[in-house]
């Protein structure tokens, strides 16, 4: 089962639903989205020599074409390495190297000088001509057939004792996740959002996946990370607005907390532990 088949089957069902945004603009309906991930995906395999197996590494801040990266790398059956953007180039380098990617995605295509990255592995920005040919496609085929139990993402730890692992997320622990959370956590609809304020390299970006199943829609703050005010005017904006925060962020948020909030849905918080007034104090 691939995970970019929960992406097919929405642009299938609700082609014309909103579903990429830059702040409170749509950038993409569900078909849109579709077929920029299928035509990415088709350059990947066609100038890059990528295959189902290989790796795609991100490395950049948040952007709506991180999340088509994504998909583009599962459509074609490849895993992503997400990598934490504020890392310095040189250690990002040693996780591209240690996850043997292939390819690794940039803002601009130019963050990293050829000696750098190990050999064989090559850089496409964002901010380049073929992204401009993938924001035209119109149409997709279907996603590569994968067995569950194949390599989705491969996830770096911070590395605080040592060198970052990687951690192996296979396409069923996705699913399964995805699961956990539509049960155990909050229904999503199509009029549900989710604001992408942590970055996607990390949790943020895990619960996308819930909302590509359910329709629902996906917004990448123009900040294209966190600032509180910008986060509350899009909850006004939006309605129904939920987004992933380390407590350090909850605890900004209360800190400069308008006095009337409206918009805001759910919040969920990791990464650290959380003070129990903290926490009473966000809940108040």
């Amino acid at each position: 089962m691939n995970i970019a088949n929960w992406l097919q089957a929405q642009a299938l069902q609700a082609p014309e639903s909103p579903a990429l945004y830059s702040g409170a603009e749509c950038r993409a309906n569900y078909h849109q989205f579709a077929a920029r991930a299928a035509a990415l995906s088709a350059v990947f395999a066609r100038d890059y020599g990528v295959r189902a197996g290989d790796r795609i590494a991100l490395f950049m801040p948040n952007r709506v074409e991180y999340l088509v990266a994504l998909y583009a790398a599962w459509w074609i059956g490849a895993a992503v390495t997400p990598i934490n953007y504020k890392l310095h180039r040189k250690e990002a380098a040693w996780i591209i190297e240690n996850a043997e990617a292939s390819l690794v995605i940039t803002d601009d295509g130019g963050q990293f000088e050829t000696d750098i990255l190990p050999d064989g592995c090559r850089e496409l920005g964002v901010d380049t001509a073929v992204f401009e040919e993938v924001r035209a496609a119109v149409g997709f085929d279907a996603p590569a057939r994968v067995e569950p139990n194949v390599l989705a993402w491969l996830f770096y730890t911070s590395g605080t004792t040592g060198r970052p692992k990687g951690v192996m997320l296979t396409h069923q622990n996705l699913v399964a996740m995805s699961m956990c959370y539509l049960c155990d956590v909050d229904s999503v609809s199509v009029q549900d959002y989710w604001l992408y304020a942590a970055p996607i390299s990390h949790g943020a970006g895990l619960y996308n996946l819930p909302f590509v199943r359910a329709g629902g829609r996906h917004i990448v703050p123009v900040s294209r990370g966190f600032d509180a005010a910008e986060i509350f005017d899009l909850a006004r904006t939006t309605g129904r607005l939920s987004l992933f925060a380390a407590p350090t962020m909850v605890k900004r948020m209360v800190q400069n907390a308008p006095d009337a909030i409206s918009g805001l849905h759910t919040v969920v918080y990791g990464g650290g532990p959380m003070y129990a007034a903290d926490l009473i104090q966000a809940l108040n």
